[in-house]
């Protein structure tokens, strides 16, 4: 029988990608706290309608990418395709609205059956931050700014282009969006299959089609700039002050859309040259009418996700792993008596190596293929006064320590 290979569009994680990964979470999640957001978790799938209702039922994602199936009791069921859908569903379920403000971290897989190919898998992974219930433009600053210090402290905001626009509010996209139906109609025969169908149900979402000809089409697109009123352009000029005070740098980008009729003002994204054609390793903006639409009450939302895989490429190799103590047993009665030695080491705080078996040149083997930066030995004769051997594998040296105090002169390399 042929081996079993991993379903097309998933990717094992093994360690050093996975350490990758885990620099990101514990970079973000550490930023995200120092700014008041807390962790939240929400299931992994839901009922379809929260995700088909916001997103829409003739959106790409609905219609072409979402894992949706039905279970034994017959409920349709869907895989998360992204978080905030699912985030609002938990603060409305759980009756958090009367809490408002609240500050979100959260970070997990999602799924999408996309075509798989560098930085995209069908299941994938996101950080995502959401502030809930803060109309005022400071919101928006304030998400921006988390994210491009997670960047920051990624060492990968250089990499990247924070590239800026704004939708308008409801009154400024209405009137847009019956502009883009009166232009794009007449090139309707021109467009794509997709942008046709578009043009019915979401016209802003031609814009940032990847076709050829659309692109050419949408280059003589009225200027959103013409119908935007002045509330609008008053929200994204305090937006724009705000980055401009904290010194993070930005580019406009007129084409930067997001189809949905629930977002609004700010919308943005981070992107860079260094990872191909999946430019996007951070972005977002302002749903204030998402959770209306989901059956809470009227509430403004700002918020980002960021591709885990994206950003692990972009930040390269992992730091070097802690090179760990090996304890090597010597005879029975040190057979015996390592395991409580590594025990105590490891509520100290070290990496302790202990091997399952063999004599003291392979085990002293093994710790030189795991790269051990010390070797302790005990054996019946160093039980008897109770001290260990302690070996530099870099240097070569060795002395021996008191058992009692051997936390302690091990400690530079804790």
């Amino acid at each position: 029988m042929p081996a079993l290979q991993p379903v097309r569009g998933t990717q094992d994680l093994l360690p050093a990608e996975q350490s990758r990964h885990r620099r990101v979470v514990e970079t973000a999640r550490s930023i995200a706290e120092r700014y008041g957001y807390q962790e939240i978790a929400t299931p992994i799938f839901e009922f379809t309608e929260v995700f088909s209702r916001p997103i829409g039922e003739t959106t790409d994602i609905v219609v072409k990418e979402m894992y949706t199936f039905r279970d034994r009791s017959g409920d349709e069921i869907t895989l998360r395709p992204e978080y905030t859908a699912g985030i609002c569903r938990a603060i409305i379920s759980n009756g958090l609205t009367q809490s408002l403000p609240l500050k979100f971290f959260a970070s997990g897989p999602m799924f999408r059956h996309e075509r798989p190919q560098k930085g995209r898998f069908r299941q994938f992974h996101q950080i995502d931050v959401e502030l809930i219930g803060v109309p005022q433009p400071q919101a928006d600053v304030e998400v921006i700014e988390l994210g491009a210090e997670v960047l920051r402290e990624l060492g990968v905001l250089d990499r990247t282009v924070l590239e800026l626009n704004t939708l308008g509010d409801t009154a400024s996209r209405r009137a847009y969006r019956d502009a883009l139906i009166d232009y794009f109609s007449r090139h309707a025969a021109s467009l794509s299959e997709d942008s046709r169908r578009r043009l019915e149900v979401n016209p802003l979402r031609i814009l940032d089609s990847k076709d050829e000809g659309d692109r050419q089409i949408s280059a003589g697109v009225p200027s959103f700039d013409q119908y935007l009123n002045d509330d609008s352009r008053r929200f994204f000029s305090q937006v724009r002050a705000g980055l401009d005070h904290l010194g993070i740098g930005y580019q406009l980008s007129p084409r930067l859309v997001r189809g949905l009729d629930y977002y609004c003002h700010t919308a943005f994204e981070f992107v860079t040259e260094h990872l191909g054609a999946q430019g996007t390793v951070l972005g977002g903006g302002r749903y204030d009418g998402l959770m209306s639409i989901m059956g809470g009450p009227d509430t403004p939302g700002v918020g980002w996700a960021a591709g885990i895989e994206r950003l692990a490429m972009l930040i390269g190799d992992p730091p070097p792993a802690h090179r760990p103590i090996a304890v090597v047993p010597v005879g029975e009665k040190g057979e015996a008596a390592a395991p409580r030695i590594a025990r105590n080491l490891r509520r100290a705080g070290f990496h302790v190596d202990l091997g399952y078996a063999g004599n003291v040149s392979r085990r002293m083997k093994r710790a030189n293929k795991i790269h051990a930066r010390i070797a302790v030995l005990i054996g019946e004769d160093e039980l008897a006064r109770a001290v260990a051997t302690v070996r530099d594998l870099d240097g070569g040296s060795q002395s021996e320590v008191p058992l009692m105090q051997l936390a302690e002169r091990l400690a530079p390399y804790r």
